[in-house]
């Protein structure tokens, strides 16, 4: 508005502090230096969000709410939310640095948006995680697409994930132990011990047996 020249007059400054203050953001529309109209906006808030907001919680998982919107508007949706963290006021690249500031911490960021103007935040996360309602832009940029609009999708997806590394590790652990112990016995080291050989048809059903238990641990997944 200082840029354009437009002047905002006294009944127009108190009707947007009278908004502000009941937690609307503003749209101004001007004209030749004048104010035309005035927009009050309010954030619909999902249903899901309070619920997903206390399930990752309890997930151990620090939820931050970082936004465009003006402080009292943000304050209004962060305590519906049940988010005790929120940064009002942001640009673009406002998000991207405080993620930035999380990540020189040590901490891993995950960042959810579906606006345009996160794409530069959810390319500097460590994750990205757009929904599918959003801009095609968020989409793109996005490490994960969320398919719906519902926020317990994001839940959802980290116990997947988390899940799916603990099935990983724990096949990791088996195929090692069981090489660590098979290898050995097949090649006669243990020999001088049980004066025992490993025979080659015990030998290729117990690497078959390591195999089919490593893909049966990881049908797992699916129960997820």
């Amino acid at each position: 508005m200082i840029r354009e020249n437009i002047v905002i007059d006294e009944s127009t400054a108190t009707t947007i502090a009278e908004l502000e203050a009941e937690a609307y953001s503003i749209t101004l529309f001007a004209s030749r230096e004048k104010v035309l109209a005035i927009a009050a906006i309010s954030d619909q808030i999902r249903e899901s969000s309070k619920e997903a907001v206390a399930a990752l919680k309890a997930m151990h998982v620090e939820v931050i709410m970082l936004t465009g919107d003006h402080e009292i508007a943000a304050k209004k949706v962060s305590e519906t939310a049940g988010i005790e963290i929120f940064k009002a006021g942001l640009t673009p690249e406002d998000k991207a640095d405080y993620i930035k500031s999380l990540q020189a911490k040590g901490k891993k960021v995950a960042m959810a948006g579906d606006g345009i103007n996160d794409t530069i935040a959810l390319a500097t996360a460590n994750t990205g995680i757009a929904m599918g309602s959003g801009s095609d832009a968020s989409i793109e940029t996005a490490a994960i697409t969320i398919t719906g609009t519902s926020l317990n999708q994001i839940v959802e997806t980290i116990k997947l994930s988390r899940n799916t590394n603990r099935i990983i590790k724990q096949n990791l652990f088996w195929a090692f132990f069981y090489n660590l112990l098979a290898l050995p016995l097949a090649a006669g080291v243990f020999y001088p011990l049980i004066h025992q050989l490993l025979n080659p048809m015990i030998a290729s059903a117990a690497m078959a047996f390591s195999s089919v238990s490593v893909v049966t641990n990881s049908l797992r997944i699916r129960k997820s």
